[in-house]
């Protein structure tokens, strides 16, 4: 069955589906995206996501294509004639078609939306299957990344760096030496005292909707923690590390540049977070412990 991705108001075979050479975001990467994890038929943590598009769009002063109302529908009819019951459907806006030109338009452009979807292998069922390994290295990105911006460079050369590694992340350091996040996920660290922490929320981070629901599902079951940041060589000396996004769920990192985190096993803090965030894909009991 041919995929079929919608642009600007047309459902398309994606085979057929383009954008206009002077659309701004393939000239300037002005615009901003999301992604939402589809289990079940279900979309994941949709509110979230569409609360962060909307609050990106207007940090780039961005008219919002159509109201969220619509946009729901839309994503619903894409996964729908993909047939995809788990997956990612993701949304892309950009600021539009004009004559290229740094400025935003000084006559009205409509915005530019493309939404398509495709399936993801099941969802883990073994945490300890799912960990995995990292590398850290140098964050180069612009200041403003809590916009979730589809400029994202920085992010492909560091994910790239970890490929060529054979690690499946790339944990971000600043100029200070402190971890500011993965180059497509949240990070977090049990440190050595036994504390559970992850970075605060400013604007050096994007403000992770995996991240935001896992919390909101650790202060339901009790589970304590600190929103406070930590440098790579606490990242190092951690007991326990994982990371968190859309697609990565929580997943457990056990070594890092090619050295074992805490014991380099999957730990009991990752391993109870797994599953309590586990529940929550799946529509279990979300206060469980």
């Amino acid at each position: 069955m041919s995929r079929v991705a919608y642009v600007n108001g047309r459902y398309l075979p994606q085979r057929e589906a383009a954008v206009n050479v002077e659309d701004r975001g393939y000239q300037f990467g002005d615009g901003v995206y999301e992604v939402v994890h589809v289990y079940d038929g279900r979309f994941i943590d949709e509110d979230r996501h569409l609360a962060r598009l909307e609050r990106s769009l207007k940090e780039i002063r961005l008219t919002e294509p159509m109201s969220m109302s619509s946009l729901r529908r839309v994503l619903r009819e894409v996964v729908a004639r993909n047939r995809v019951r788990e997956g990612l459907v993701y949304i892309q806006v950009t600021r539009g078609v004009s004559r290229r030109d740094h400025p935003f338009p000084t006559k009205p452009v409509p915005p530019a939306i493309v939404v398509t979807t495709r399936r993801l292998p099941p969802f883990p069922k073994d945490v300890t299957r799912w960990q995995t390994t990292a590398i850290t290295t140098p964050d180069l990105r612009w200041a403003r990344c809590d916009i979730k911006s589809v400029g994202l460079l920085p992010n492909v050369l560091a994910r790239q760096a970890a490929r060529e590694q054979g690690a499946y992340e790339a944990i971000l350091v600043n100029a200070e030496g402190m971890v500011t996040e993965g180059a497509a996920t949240s990070v977090w660290i049990v440190d050595q005292h036994g504390t559970l922490r992850t970075r605060h929320l400013d604007h050096v981070i994007l403000p992770g909707c995996t991240r935001g629901s896992l919390i909101a599902l650790m202060q339901e079951a009790g589970v304590p923690f600190e929103e406070r940041g930590f440098s790579a060589e606490e990242l190092r000396a951690a007991r326990e590390a994982f990371v968190t996004s859309a697609t990565s769920y929580v997943r457990p990192i056990v070594r890092l540049d090619g050295e074992p985190i805490g014991d380099g096993e999957v730990g009991p803090v990752t391993r109870r977070l797994f599953e309590l965030f586990a529940r929550h894909v799946q529509g279990g009991l979300r206060n469980a412990a």
